[in-house]
């Protein structure tokens, strides 16, 4: 019980949470499913109703300055002061190098929100406006001297919009790695704004429900972090975040992946279970993303680092945040344009304020933005805060429901303990006598992998059979399936890898990675001297073998 106790503590995770009174919440009324979502998102999360705000935008995903300024910033702050919702203090203040006839400017002394939503059908991102001539823009970087903006980027900044700030190039954010939430505000000049939006109404309104769901059974499965094996140049700097995230999640009890080979994840690699997914540097949307092997637990955040990943965020054709969300993603990021590298969330930054510290989705977002009125678009409610509550009550309350997701805060146990330096031994035995391994295809898993790592290889392959028979998820089944096949032939005995390849290309016909396989099996077959095997293995590889197109075999 000590390693349980000790494992289950998570600093700073005592601090309020703040609800649907800090939200302001936007929709577009040319848009009749923006305002559905709007009404279902001010319900479940009990937003005023003074609080939802209609306003008549461009249908589109983009809009013009002109349009941003008159048709959303400007409505939406005199909303905000006659409700008084922000309180403005005395127009004495005067922007640094203003001329004497400029008007001096106020300031929000007072907030009674600290969020923005936008519903599905506000437009996405700014247009650049060529008409646009600031003095000092020609002194940025070529790459800077830029105008367009996300819609989100650009709306987080309007709590300082009175201090006619510049459009051209990045804004610093000053709360760019915050620890004290509490400082991301409007007083301080800055409105958390995020979208609850995608290919769809319906996607958007779940992602609400995803959400509440996560806070209230908390965020369980595996992190995947794809990294790309750099460790020089200038590109580096984003490798670096995927390696410090990848200990994030690990120091925090998931189950944790980190591929540092330069592709992505291949088309074959079924990602079961999924609470944390980040990966870069694909143009296209690829790998097991195209062909169904990702299952999302909810409430889970998925993050593909590319530079257009949200250029057209509600179509799923090649973009990646429309991708990441259809499959079931609670919330993402994504870019309209061109942000550069440091243009785009410290993955560190935010994933430890999120999981670690207990920041809500839209703290941590902003806590990990080097700079505003750029181009990042934050997709999710900004309210979702999954690692909010204490994780000892979390685990009662789940133990005493019989809930099967206490499966999985048996494994953060184990998982922690083992960061924490205790023996595979002794976390072998926790899961024997404490954890209830013999009804977890989860927690069975976890034993035949701390057999493998002990060089245990028969007892580990025992315990992967034994989970196939306590309920995987499809996922997880085929990744124990690979596991066996692949190391039952090098282990043997052939007979019993034959038969876990044949099973895995029964129950899985469309598996990418097929000829893999089907090679892996000729050899087997022939020492065993099954001829229709052989026969059946080798008229296989003739129909996957690649031809060229004179119709000749490839090599």
């Amino acid at each position: 019980m000590l390693l349980l106790l000790v494992a289950l503590g998570r600093p700073g995770s005592a601090r309020a949470a703040g609800g649907g009174d800090e939200v302001i919440v936007l929709y577009n009324t040319r848009v009749s499913e923006s305002k559905q979502v709007a009404e279902y998102y001010a319900q479940r999360r009990a937003v005023p109703p003074n609080q939802v705000l209609g306003l008549d935008l461009p249908a589109d995903e983009s809009m013009s300055r002109q349009e941003f300024l008159e048709k959303l910033q400007a409505p939406l702050l005199k909303h905000l002061e006659a409700e008084k919702l922000f309180t403005y203090g005395p127009a004495t203040n005067r922007v640094p190098n203003s001329r004497p006839s400029d008007p001096p400017v106020r300031r929000v002394i007072g907030a009674r929100v600290r969020y923005a939503v936008l519903c599905y059908g506000v437009p996405v991102k700014i247009l650049a406006d060529p008409k646009l001539v600031e003095e000092g823009a020609d002194k940025l970087p070529a790459e800077l001297q830029r105008n367009q903006a996300a819609v989100d980027s650009q709306l987080a900044c309007s709590a300082s919009s009175e201090g006619r700030l510049p459009w051209t190039g990045p804004i610093s954010n000053p709360f760019y790695a915050a620890t004290n939430a509490a400082v991301l505000h409007p007083t301080n000049g800055l409105l958390l704004v995020a979208r609850l939006d995608g290919p769809s109404a319906a996607i958007a309104r779940g992602l609400v429900d995803k959400a509440i769901d996560a806070e209230t059974n908390g965020l369980w499965g595996r992190a995947y972090i794809d990294s790309r094996g750099l460790t020089n140049g200038g590109y580096r700097l984003g490798d670096d975040w995927m390696r410090a995230s990848a200990l994030v999640a690990r120091k925090s009890g998931f189950e944790t992946v980190l591929d540092e080979k330069e592709a992505t994840f291949p088309a074959g690699y079924p990602m079961s279970q999924v609470a944390l997914y980040l990966g870069w540097y694909d143009q296209q949307v690829s790998g097991p993303f195209t062909n169904g092997l990702v299952e999302f637990m909810p409430g889970a955040f998925a993050y593909h680092l590319y530079s257009f990943s949200a250029q057209r965020l509600r179509s799923t054709n090649n973009s990646w945040t429309g991708v990441l969300l259809q499959l079931g993603a609670a919330c993402t990021m994504g870019a309209v344009d061109e942000p550069y590298l440091t243009g785009t969330p410290d993955l560190f930054m935010f994933l430890s304020r999120f999981v670690s510290l207990g920041f809500t989705f839209g703290e941590a977002s902003y806590a990990g933005l080097s700079s505003v009125s750029w181009q990042m678009t934050i997709v999710g409610d900004p309210l979702y805060r999954p690692f909010g509550q204490s994780l000892e009550e979390l685990h009662n309350k789940l133990v005493k429901r019989g809930s099967p997701l206490a499966d999985w805060s048996h494994l953060l146990v184990v998982n922690r303990n083992l960061e924490m330096g205790y023996g595979m031994a002794n976390m072998i035995d926790y899961i024997y006598k404490t954890a209830q391994r013999a009804r977890s295809a989860v927690l069975t898993e976890k034993v035949g992998d701390l057999y493998w790592s002990q060089g245990k290889m028969f007892d580990a392959l025992d315990s992967y059979e034994g989970a196939l028979k306590r309920g995987p998820s499809p996922m997880q089944r085929l990744r124990l399936l690979l596991n066996l096949a692949d190391r039952r032939t090098l282990y043997g005995p052939d007979d019993v890898a034959l038969a876990w390849h044949e099973t895995l290309l029964k129950e899985f016909p469309d598996y990418p990675d097929r000829q893999r396989l089907v090679r892996q099996m000729l050899p087997l077959a022939k020492r065993l001297g099954q001829t229709n095997v052989i026969e059946r293995c080798e008229k296989e590889l003739l129909r996957l073998s690649p031809t060229v197109a004179n119709g000749t075999k490839g090599k």
